[in-house]
């Protein structure tokens, strides 16, 4: 699939949560706490430590009414959002903070030649102190792009434009569609190339279509100011981004008249972009993103460029076969290739100046942080150290990860947590066993794709080398591109050859974790598995309900509704019955028409279409994890008796909500409601426990009670 929509994560927004202070986490190998010897001389059962954080909770709140605001109540009260974040999340921010520590000294002691026993070290340590090195962007300034505005500023009819194009594309900037490589979405054994909508400079095409406020024009600036205030966020966005982008053209030397005119132009052409670029919704539908062409195919497409010359500049002359994802985005682009080269010159200038702000001297990376603050809201920006920990770990992730792994996770652990995706993926195989709503046919197929899924834990079985990467002492932008080329080209070397699916798509440092269609595949890197979402030294009941829901949702996005349409080797092909695809739909509708109903603020609501897939993870993911649970607990001795006041059933359930709680800014929730596939934190705790029934009899909630709805929801 497309590379930016791929991966079927548990948390969006990633580059907010891959990696930023607190003590480094414990190797979870010696997290464990051993049984007691008994007076007799014999054993009793380990007595593990609750996941219950009793501080976060707010207890003046029935669990019955907004089981969110009981579980994560006091946290949230305790826990302001620092002023760098746009969200703090309990569990994402806390264990990012602690392994952003240990990623810091692994690094510092790399940059002062004070380890060279890790694989590339000497090339991260050059990263990493490049990026520390402000003294030497200041006096750089805007040189280590001038070799690519030359190549803008030469684009002077269709055949300067390609060449630009294909510059841009082997530097990392692909514009403004993104060529690379993807499985095959029909024949996952082979990679092909793709091309992709992509080249906005704002997150979704609908911020360059605000809705206007439909009032009639007033008499005064000062009432039209007020009206102006008063109308949708997208609009007022998107005037702020036009005077953003003048502001950056001003810092290239640009009057402010020339560097006003151009924002416009920029916007106006990012607009026409916009208005053919495939909705956020329909990004979510496989059979729409699948359009195999070959090379005459690609070359009628975009006749207003030279495909051959494109493709020889970019090392990918041999490709046969491409997916054009979104047709009539390559349309627009070839229409938009045919003159007004002026245009395409401002245009690619302001992208290559966007992608690249934050390796530019400190006024530009403090005006590109305006445009952030506008999205997202945050007041302040990360510390320079933590900015470079995690865009060494962008460039080199799974080379920092190598040490990184050494440094906090023990195979013990890693045995550990198979066996828990072993019991997830049990009960999911006894689920499709005995849904009544299957066919045997059908229920076939999927039992087929769930022994069919390959798990990948902790860290990559084969590392991924560097060699040739380019990184040296030199100036971080040019690092950055060196990275950036690197990356490209390894993602061009595969089109042609045989699917390597050994390849991790996050690096082991992340607090994520994915599942990928075309590979048939769940990941859960080293990063997530810590403290709170995992402790080798806790109860069974709090890990299931933590780690576990995570393992059951990334399992049930194998059988979403995007996820459902791919077979056991990751094709796209329909293994359904009609009668049965039917009945699913039906299930998914009752889901989506609940999350539609759930307002974020005034006249704010979830976009249930948008988020469907991660909701039915997230109800799929609870009910996996609280099976396993119970089958768990069934195995096991019973615990010391006085560890905790509440009964394993309610300590599943408050880990797994605990693990949610977040303090959010407006603007985040508003660009997450805009952008984001995944639904607001307090959804995805009340919406699939008020789903399940087993969270009902647990806190004894009665019909009446918020989180017992008159209609439930079942899916898996």
């Amino acid at each position: 699939m497309p590379r930016n929509r791929s991966l079927c994560l548990l948390f969006g927004l990633l580059s907010s949560f891959t990696l930023g202070c607190g003590d480094p986490p414990p190797p979870l190998a010696v997290a464990h706490v051993e049984g007691q010897p008994a007076a007799d001389g014999g054993s009793v059962a380990p007595s593990k430590a609750s996941a219950v954080d009793e501080a976060a909770l707010d207890k003046s709140i029935s669990p019955c009414g907004d089981f969110y605001a009981f579980a994560c109540g006091g946290w949230k009260q305790a826990n302001p959002i620092p002023a760098e974040e746009a969200a703090f999340y309990r569990s994402f921010h806390g264990i990012r903070n602690r392994n952003e520590i240990v990623l810091h000294q692994l690094l510092e002691e790399f940059a002062a030649g004070k380890r060279t026993d890790e694989p590339f070290a000497t090339e991260l340590g050059a990263f990493y102190a490049s990026c520390l090195d402000e003294g030497r962007i200041e006096t750089d300034g805007l040189k280590p792009l001038e070799p690519i505005f030359t190549v803008i500023d030469a684009v002077s009819d269709k055949k300067t434009l390609t060449a630009a194009l294909a510059q841009l594309a082997a530097n990392g900037l692909s514009l403004p569609f993104d060529f690379s490589s993807s499985q095959d979405f029909k024949d996952t054994t082979r990679v092909i190339a793709e091309i992709d909508q992509s080249g906005l400079g704002l997150p979704d095409r609908e911020y360059y279509f605000p809705k206007e406020s439909g009032k009639a024009p007033v008499a005064t600036k000062e009432k039209a100011a007020k009206e102006r205030a008063q109308e949708s966020p997208a609009r007022t966005i998107a005037d702020q981004y036009r005077a953003h982008v003048g502001k950056m053209f001003e810092l290239t030397g640009l009057s402010a008249k020339s560097a006003s005119s151009s924002a416009n132009v920029v916007f106006a052409f990012e607009r026409e972009l916009a208005g053919a670029s495939m909705k956020k919704e329909e990004l979510r539908e496989p059979e729409k993103l699948y359009h195999l062409m070959d090379k005459a195919g690609v070359e009628s497409a975009l006749s207003n460029l030279s495909v051959t010359e494109y493709l020889k500049a970019i090392g990918a002359g041999d490709a046969l076969a491409f997916n054009v994802a979104q047709l009539a985005f390559i349309k627009k682009v070839n229409t938009l290739a045919n003159g007004d080269f002026a245009r395409w010159r401002t245009y690619l200038k302001w992208q290559v100046l966007h992608k690249l702000a934050s390796r530019l001297p400190a006024a530009f990376v403090l005006e590109n942080f305006k445009l952030a603050q506008i999205l997202q809201g945050a007041k302040a920006l990360p510390d320079r150290w933590k900015r470079c920990v995690r865009s060494t770990d962008g460039a080199m992730g799974e080379a920092l990860g190598h040490a990184f792994v050494k440094a906090t996770l023990g195979e013990k652990g890693k045995e550990d947590v198979q066996s828990l995706i072993a019991a997830i993926e049990h009960e999911m195989n006894i689920s499709l066993t005995k849904l009544p709503w299957m066919d045997d046919a059908t229920r076939s197929a999927a039992l087929t794709k769930l022994v069919a899924i390959d798990n990948k834990v902790a860290h990559p079985e084969v590392w991924r080398p560097y060699t040739g990467i380019g990184i040296t002492k030199g100036s971080y932008a040019t690092n950055t591109l060196a990275a950036n080329k690197f990356e490209f080209a390894r993602q061009i070397m595969k089109i042609g050859k045989p699917v390597d699916r050994k390849e991790w798509l996050m690096s082991p440092p992340t607090v994520n974790a994915y599942y990928e269609p075309l590979k048939n595949e769940m990941v859960f890197p080293a990063g997530i598995l810590q403290p709170p979402f995992y402790d080798m030294g806790r109860t069974s009941a709090g890990n299931f309900g933590s780690i576990g829901m995570v393992m059951g949702h990334e399992l049930t996005h194998g059988f979403d509704d995007e996820g459902n349409q791919f077979d056991a080797k990751g094709n796209l092909r329909n293994w359904w019955s009609a009668s049965v695809k039917k009945e699913f739909e039906t299930r998914a509708a009752c889901l989506q028409k609940q999350y539609d109903s759930y307002e974020v603020a005034k006249d704010v609501h979830v976009n249930g279409k948008l988020t469907l897939g991660e909701n039915i993870a997230d109800l799929g993911g609870l009910k996996l994890a609280y099976l396993a649970m119970k089958t768990q607990l069934e195995k096991e001795q019973p615990l010391v008796e006085g560890r905790s006041p509440y009964s394993p059933q309610q300590e599943f359930f408050i880990a797994f909500a605990q693990g949610w709680c977040a303090n959010e800014r407006d603007e985040f929730l508003r660009q997450q409601v805009a952008t984001n596939p995944h639904s607001p934190a307090r959804f995805r705790v009340n919406g699939p426990a008020s789903h399940f029934k087993p969270f009902a009899e647990a806190f004894s909630c009665k019909d009446g009670d918020a989180m017992v709805p008159k209609d439930r929801c079942d899916i898996w």
